[in-house]
């Protein structure tokens, strides 16, 4: 470094320039109980103290880059370090930048950007809320409110033009839990459960990293990332199911998936037992070396049936469409 540099940098002030900061969320997901879940953390502080959010944090600066600061995130709310296995358990974990949100006044404080992270993992345990959370815990993404609320015009894209492919918005099919508070302006059927609403645009970010998700696993062998080293159809054909909220017919799935060169590999070995309605035992597999699936493993169009496509009227699926 010349003097002249050194000097500039001696008289610079960082002062002179209006200050931002930098955050770090994000969308975890993993199956529990065949159902797509995404990790949440209860506020404990102002602002939208009580609201369920993202896991994310500040950035320390000067100490880590972003990657390094999404993985602490991850690690301190699934509750993993220290635990036996825990390094094992972070290695299974995919994760990815999702996207940067640098609204203005996406966050009271101050002008926050916030960089969002996807991860997909498989058998996290039940979560630790960190020191600034009230409580954390893993939702089914069909509780969830999609829709970006509190944006301003100035925002860009309309309330609708994100939803994971579900409208925008989802809800739940049946009332397992709800929290957050509820709009009282908002009309609810009687019995219904209100869906819950996230803080910030939280609700934009998990909606854009489900749309991510969910062509993801159309292109590449993500899918497997759900699950543990060795897996059977099924299961994969689960994974699919969830996270596409599609039901995907099991012989036709069975076939694309084997037909995709290096998407999975056979372990060679069946599992202890057959399945719950009796029958053969099933056949295990573990992900293969492809690293983009050809031909890509496409989501079923709007309105198609899981039939045989011996049963479905014409016209026939596109080619390399899963029905």
């Amino acid at each position: 470094m010349d003097t002249t540099e050194q000097d500039w940098l001696a008289a610079y002030d960082p002062r002179a320039y209006t200050p931002v900061a930098v955050t770090v969320d994000v969308v975890a997901l993993t199956l529990r109980q065949g159902r797509l879940h995404v990790l949440l953390v209860e506020r404990a502080l102002p602002p939208y103290q009580g609201r369920w959010a993202l896991p994310g944090g500040f950035l320390r600066a000067g100490e880590e880059s972003l990657d390094d600061a999404a993985a602490r995130e991850l690690a301190e709310e699934t509750g993993l370090p220290g635990t036996a296995g825990a390094e094992a358990a972070l290695s299974r974990i995919h994760l990815e930048q999702l996207g940067s949100y640098g609204v203005p006044d996406r966050d009271p404080r101050m002008h926050v950007i916030s960089v969002a992270y996807l991860a997909f993992a498989p058998d996290l345990p039940d979560p630790q809320a960190g020191s600034d959370a009230a409580h954390a815990a893993w939702h089914p993404v069909t509780d969830l409110d999609l829709r970006p609320a509190g944006r301003s015009e100035s925002a860009g894209a309309p309330a609708d033009t994100h939803g994971g492919g579900v409208g925008g918005s989802t809800g739940p099919t049946e009332p397992e839990q709800s929290a957050g508070p509820a709009d009282p302006a908002r009309p609810r059927a009687v019995g219904a459960v209100t869906p819950i609403e996230l803080a910030f645009d939280h609700a934009r970010i998990l909606a854009d990293g489900l749309d991510r998700a969910r062509a993801k696993i159309e292109y590449s062998p993500l899918a497997t990332a759900f699950l543990r080293h060795d897996f059977t159809i099924p299961e994969l054909r689960a994974v699919y199911e969830a996270v596409w909220d599609e039901k995907l017919h099991p012989g036709n799935f069975h076939r694309k998936v084997l037909s995709v060169p290096g998407f999975v590999e056979s372990t060679g070995t069946t599992t202890e037992r057959g399945g719950a309605r009796g029958g053969p035992r099933a056949r295990t597999y573990h992900a293969g070396d492809a690293t983009l699936l050809h031909p890509a493993l496409l989501r079923p169009a709007q309105g198609d049936s899981p039939q045989e496509p011996s049963q479905q009227p014409a016209p026939q699926p596109s080619p390399g469409r899963i029905t």
